[in-house]
């Protein structure tokens, strides 16, 4: 069939793959940091253009027939009735919008009201919550507002020459806070409430369809959000979950229908192949590393999980509950960590390094759970994040999670899956491929841990956790 692109354009970055249309093989690829300095809250949406420029040269795209585009999630763009921006582009977890997303949750009648709605409950970085800071801090400029996009839906716009149909997809439209996975549709009245009229959404283009063709003939996919993209990237589908090892983490899953949960502990967005990808995320995941990497005086997380790998598993019964940050799951925004379990043979450096890796992971069984226990089959276990690499995650993980884990080798996910869903497209368009099936790529490199003779050991650190949250924070799981 020929050669595809799949480019990534990250809050920091553009990366672009090209790669063969038939195994996914990664021929050629190109970088370019974006042209601005730090990480702004406002960001002119021209510099992920003039880096996309930049690392499409030198001939990258030659010969390529169909680009997929994938970008930071939680960017809006807002337009004036021109399809000029408004304003910079809002990107990123947002702090200035933490009162909006409190009184979007009130406005429409608390928690489990947004959940029913829209599958999620309003935070600080969802366009949504945005919008509803746009209102009351800029009134003028939100006047002005009359078309709403997200970043890949903006940057798909401009490769496409700025046609008067404007696409998103399915994964994008999910993370906005106004389209509800569960039917499909937009709710063009929370739109209203947030930001004090309507405004024109971009049209939700099946995952295989095409948002159009370039002047020059080229396809460009329908796009969709990094988080999308990655798990179109990775090959992840029925029975696999994400485990993603951050400052926070997140744990996601493929389900054939949309979930939705009172408590607002799922969120409910949709995946780019037309299944659903519900996501339940902790705020204390590496946090909990680095924080007790430094209480013991050491350098980084290799020392750290080298030290805690001369302890045994269960760390001597020292017990972190690691809510540094207080947690989102279970919903306890305001509590601090806990260490339980001191006794004099308990109280060494290296238990208290096992004690932060099991608390860390347990915080992340515990997120998975919550899935398991609405259905999700989860029988293998993606580790994502340059922690995933540490021994001692790898030793305790497994058994911990309780299946098997696999470990990627570091590749740009994003960018084949969008390099994937270019494939799919082009495919589609020429009668080759079927548009509910997409084209078969060779899986990610990895390495396969299994919990093995260990999982009884595990299940029991899992007990020895759950008992000292139950007795901190009783019924912290409970509704």
């Amino acid at each position: 069939m020929g050669i595809v692109a799949g480019l990534d354009s990250a809050p920091d970055f553009t990366r672009i793959v090209v790669c063969d249309t038939d195994t996914g093989a990664v021929l050629r690829q190109g970088y370019a940091p974006h042209p601005v300095e730090g990480r702004p809250s406002d960001v002119d949406p021209q510099a992920w253009l003039l880096s996309l420029g930049e690392a499409a040269g030198g001939g990258l795209l030659e010969g390529v027939q169909a680009i997929g585009v994938s970008a930071q999630q939680n960017a809006l763009i807002p337009l004036d009735a021109q399809g000029n921006t408004v304003r910079p582009a809002m990107v990123g977890g947002d702090k200035r919008a933490q009162v909006a997303a409190a009184d979007l949750v009130d406005a429409l009648g608390g928690r489990e009201a947004w959940a029913q709605a829209v599958g999620c409950v309003p935070s600080a970085a969802q366009p949504v919550t945005k919008l509803r800071w746009l209102a009351k801090s800029e009134p003028e400029n939100a006047r002005r507002t009359a078309v709403l996009l997200q970043a890949h839906d903006w940057l798909v716009w401009q490769l496409l020459g700025r046609p008067v149909r404007r696409t998103t997809d399915r994964g994008g439209a999910s993370g906005t806070g106004y389209w509800s996975a569960a039917t499909g549709a937009y709710r063009p009245d929370l739109v209203e409430l947030a930001l004090g009229h309507q405004a024109m959404l971009p049209e939700v283009i099946g995952p295989s369809d095409a948002a159009g063709t370039t002047p020059e003939g080229l396809l460009i996919s329908a796009g969709t959000g990094e988080t999308m993209a990655a798990a179109f990237g990775l090959g992840i589908g029925l029975g696999d979950a994400v485990v993603s090892l951050g400052a926070s983490g997140s744990v996601m899953a493929v389900h054939p229908e949309a979930l939705t949960d009172q408590s607002g502990m799922i969120t409910a967005l949709a995946d780019a192949t037309g299944m659903h990808l519900p996501v339940v995320t902790t705020l204390n995941a590496v946090r909990a590393l680095r924080g007790t990497a430094e209480l013991l005086g050491l350098p980084d997380l290799e020392s750290l999980s080298e030290l805690a790998m001369k302890s045994t598993p269960g760390a001597h019964g020292l017990v972190l509950l690691p809510y540094l940050e207080g947690e989102r799951t279970p919903n306890l925004p305001h509590t601090a960590g806990t260490l339980a379990g001191l006794r004099r043979e308990s109280m060494k450096p290296e238990h208290l390094a096992r004690a932060a890796f099991e608390g860390m992971l347990c915080g992340l069984g515990d997120a998975l759970d919550v899935l398991r226990g609405r259905g999700v089959d989860v029988r293998r276990i993606f580790l994502l994040g340059p922690a995933a690499e540490l021994p001692a995650v790898q030793a305790s993980a497994p058994s911990l999670f309780g299946a098997q884990v696999v470990v990627p080798q570091p590749a740009d996910y994003a960018a084949i899956g969008a390099a994937r869903q270019a494939a799919w497209a082009l495919g589609v368009s020429q009668g080759a491929l079927d548009p509910r099936t997409p084209p078969a790529w060779q899986g990610a490199a990895a390495q396969v841990l299994e919990p093995g003779d260990e999982l009884a050991v595990g299940q029991a650190v899992r007990q020895q956790f759950t008992a000292v949250r139950e007795q901190t924070h009783p019924g912290a799981f409970r509704g």
